[in-house]
């Protein structure tokens, strides 16, 4: 079985929209476009390279494959030659120009298709960006292993990889290091459901079961 594995560079506040430059996602009006390009250094490398070393088939959503489309076809080097040669399966409900070599086209019953992929034997399936992917994803519980990488900066707009989808779900801590540029990488695996807990004394003041009453009173007016 085939494990889904995101690996998105983030702003602190969670947008993951056009690290590398604003002629990354010009579509929409974001001003903010290269946020992640001042802190890359050979720790982000490093840990690109870990993530990897083990065999994968790219997952992208459609615009992400048309970046990845228009430029890694005409770059060389290790990535290059990777990404160039192993299948690239694009989400898309609109049309998309395959013509990159070893692409593949899923657009239809997408959930079950995934499900399906998800199944076969073969490498694991690596995500960048595609943040209209990462909602399904997510929705249907589809990601296995989480990286993250957190740089400090905060936008305050833009596309973002925990919107509509993101479901209650508990992740556990693999791995993390921070970068001496402050970005905090750190990788996640799926840990069950969100455990529930209180910090409540036993014996509750009368002040706070007054407050908790009158915010249930609140919530009904």
């Amino acid at each position: 079985m085939r494990k889904i594995i995101v690996a998105n560079r983030i702003t602190m506040d969670g947008v993951l929209q056009a690290p590398s430059g604003p002629e990354d996602d010009p579509q929409y009006p974001f001003k903010w476009g290269g946020w992640a390009t001042h802190y890359q250094d050979d720790q982000t490398f490093s840990t690109l390279s870990k993530i990897m070393s083990t065999p994968f088939d790219l997952l992208l959503g459609r615009r992400t494959y048309e970046v990845f489309a228009s430029y890694w076809p005409y770059e060389k080097g290790a990535i290059a030659d990777t990404f160039n040669r192993i299948n690239k399966y694009v989400v898309a409900t609109t049309p998309v120009d395959l013509s990159w070599e070893t692409s593949i086209l899923i657009n239809k019953d997408v959930v079950n298709e995934l499900k399906k992929l998800k199944e076969q034997d073969g490498p694991d399936l690596l995500v960048f960006g595609s943040s209209v992917l990462m909602q399904t994803l997510l929705s249907n519980h589809m990601v296995d292993v989480l990286h993250t990488w957190i740089f400090p900066v905060t936008i305050g707009e833009g596309q973002k990889l925990f919107e509509g989808g993101t479901q209650p779900q508990q992740w556990k801590l693999t791995e993390s290091v921070v970068s001496k540029t402050g970005v905090i990488f750190a990788s996640y695996a799926l840990d069950g459901e969100v455990k529930l807990g209180s910090l409540a004394p036993d014996e509750v003041a009368k002040a706070a079961l007054g407050r908790r009453e009158k915010w249930k009173a609140d919530r009904k007016s």
